[in-house]
């Protein structure tokens, strides 16, 4: 009972905090509502005991993505984002509306047609650890390392992007 009670503590968070972060019009407090989401779903992936994942959720993304999107922010000048201000059209609404139903639509057929919604009930299976961490930096089919090493690189990248931006000219 108190796993249910704490996950839908949990699912009511991250729903709050995602609408929030998606309908404010200040891109800080959107960004602090982003980091409500993220502790949210590691909350959840503490709660499942998969506390492996609750860390890395916390310290990757919860921490270095959140700190990434916070100093892109304050590298632009204030200037620019004064006068960002959109106004939605019912037309751009309506259209953004029919493309997320037909990406959902789209994902419902193909997770029924993959098997991972099913009306019988699934006999629970445990994955042991170690095929897990085998999975995760094994360089054979299906695993994970390469992946891995480009996003290291990718993330590199972003790093030098931020430092050429946020260096001063000098005159």
């Amino acid at each position: 009972m108190g796993n249910i009670v704490m996950f839908i503590i949990f699912a009511v968070v991250i729903v709050g905090s995602a609408l929030l972060c998606v309908t404010t019009t200040r891109i800080m407090r959107a960004a602090t509502y982003m980091l409500f989401v993220l502790f949210g779903v590691a909350g959840i992936y503490f709660l499942l005991d998969y506390t492996f994942l609750g860390a890395a959720q916390i310290a990757i993304y919860a921490g270095g993505v959140t700190m990434i999107y916070v100093f892109a922010i304050q590298l632009v000048s204030k200037r620019t984002l004064q006068g960002l201000v959109e106004h939605v059209k019912g037309s751009r609404l309506i259209c953004g509306g029919l493309a997320a139903l037909a990406g959902l639509v789209l994902v419902s057929l193909i997770m029924l047609k993959a098997g991972f919604i099913v009306n019988e009930s699934v006999a629970d299976v445990e994955v042991p650890m170690s095929e897990i961490g085998t999975a995760l930096v094994g360089s054979e089919k299906y695993q994970y390392v390469l992946p891995f090493e480009f996003i290291s690189l990718f993330l590199l990248a972003c790093i030098i992007g931020g430092l050429v931006v946020a260096r001063k000219e000098e005159d």
